[in-house]
């Protein structure tokens, strides 16, 4: 059985990290090459970094800050928001990325996964959905950092970037996202049992249990969060051990400078 993975999430603004409710409200929280050094040595599996508005702002991502905090941290490493070219693919991994995350452009032109995956390898390019449950009981497709409705159907859209060449999704619930009442089980779990890679859920998490549920029962392989990581309302090494204390297989050797 592979090992369950926990993943913080560095959503970035003007080169700070912030956090929001349903993607509104957004406030400041730290400078990304401190949290993500502190993630690296407390035990975090990998490291998400989105650039939250240059999609929307029509911009290039913030390649000094990626490379600053590549510096940083021993860990897989992936890098997302105002990717539209294979060139921002080659920008983004040669800044040091491990993995690169396309959405926006993704949906707008969907052969870019494919020629990224042909490029770089399918295990470079992740795809990343943001969800929203429509008025008709389904789960669409937003763009923009969930300011578009794209009109597409989740599903439909994640099993399309799988066949394309993704070779991971993060899911990301916008009904929940931020507001800590658990991950969106029924869509996770949807995708995950849909798709032969591997699925990140994201938005919701609250407390430990939420992470036992979508892992569980949502079927995701991994699970990101943000705000209860970044004001330390929740430890990754404690939360592991919860997990494993529940059935769950996790990686729980600590990772500080004793096992780089």
């Amino acid at each position: 059985m592979l090992a369950k993975r926990i993943i913080p999430c560095l959503d970035v603004r003007g080169g700070r990290v912030v956090k929001g409710q349903k993607f509104q409200n957004i406030v400041d929280v730290d400078d990304p090459v401190n949290l993500a050094k502190m993630y690296s040595e407390l035990g975090a599996d990998e490291l998400v970094f989105y650039d939250i508005t240059a999609s929307n702002e029509d911009r290039d991502i913030f390649i000094e800050v990626v490379e600053k905090t590549a510096e940083q941290v021993h860990i897989p490493f992936t890098v997302g928001g105002g990717i539209r070219t294979i060139e921002d693919f080659r920008k983004v991994l040669n800044a040091g990325a491990d993995k690169v995350s396309v959405n926006s452009a993704a949906v707008k032109n969907p052969q870019i996964i494919y020629e990224a995956a042909q490029k770089f390898g399918s295990q470079c390019v992740v795809l990343s959905i943001d969800a929203k449950r429509n008025e008709q009981g389904n789960w669409s497709v937003f763009l923009n950092g969930g300011r578009v409705d794209s009109g597409k159907d989740a599903l439909e859209w994640a099993l399309e970037g799988v066949r394309l060449g993704a070779g991971e999704i993060v899911l990301n619930a916008m009904d929940t996202d931020g507001m800590k009442t658990g991950f969106s089980l029924d869509i996770t779990k949807r995708i995950s049992e849909g798709v032969n890679v591997p699925v990140i859920a994201s938005g919701g998490a609250g407390e430990m249990q939420h992470f036992l549920d979508v892992l569980k029962e949502g079927s995701a392989d991994a699970a990101l969060a943000a705000s209860v990581f970044h004001y330390g309302e929740i430890n990754i090494m404690a939360l592991k051990e919860y997990l494993y204390e529940n059935g769950i297989e996790v990686r729980r050797i600590r990772n500080d400078s004793s096992n780089r």
